[in-house]
């Protein structure tokens, strides 16, 4: 059970965060880097903790949103969306300091990273999917690929 998540992300996705957590009787934490220490989003969750470093990179700081996870005794992570929100490494570092990454297990998180091996399950698994091609090895086999989606054919 969750009983505080850290918020791993800044602004508006951040608040939305805190205010679904409190819907949910779940304590929030935020994160901000020392250019953010005036956000909304800090005053919006019931605890905030200063990332070292300024700016977007202080939201990459894996082992510093960790620490600060592990030191504020949060449960789980939510990584929002962008930063860290789609990295396997990410996600399975917090499974290992014991922590609930909220968002795709790392094995989905890596099928999804890359999009042909993605592509190749959803045609497996019946899925409808658009056309495509499994790499072009060539600026002919790329325009070969066009033209038959109707494309004008190229010089």
């Amino acid at each position: 059970m969750i009983t505080r998540v850290l918020i791993a992300n800044r602004a508006e996705i951040a608040i939305r965060i805190a205010r679904a957590s409190a819907e949910l009787g779940i304590g929030s934490v935020a994160l901000y880097s020392a250019d953010d220490a005036t956000s909304l989003h800090v005053v919006k969750a019931d605890r905030a903790e200063q990332l070292p470093g300024r700016g977007a990179s202080a939201y990459l700081d894996a082992d510093a949103i960790i620490a600060a996870a592990l030191a504020t005794n949060c449960d789980a992570i939510h990584p929002g969306y962008g930063f860290l929100s789609e990295n396997e490494g990410f996600a399975r570092r917090c499974a290992a300091a014991g922590l609930v990454f909220v968002g795709p297990s790392p094995d989905v998180l890596h099928l999804f990273g890359d999009k042909a091996e993605a592509r190749a399950l959803a045609k497996q698994s019946g899925m409808p999917v658009a056309a495509g091609t499994a790499g072009a090895t060539s600026l002919a086999e790329a325009r070969a690929f066009f033209t038959s989606l109707g494309a004008p054919a190229g010089p």
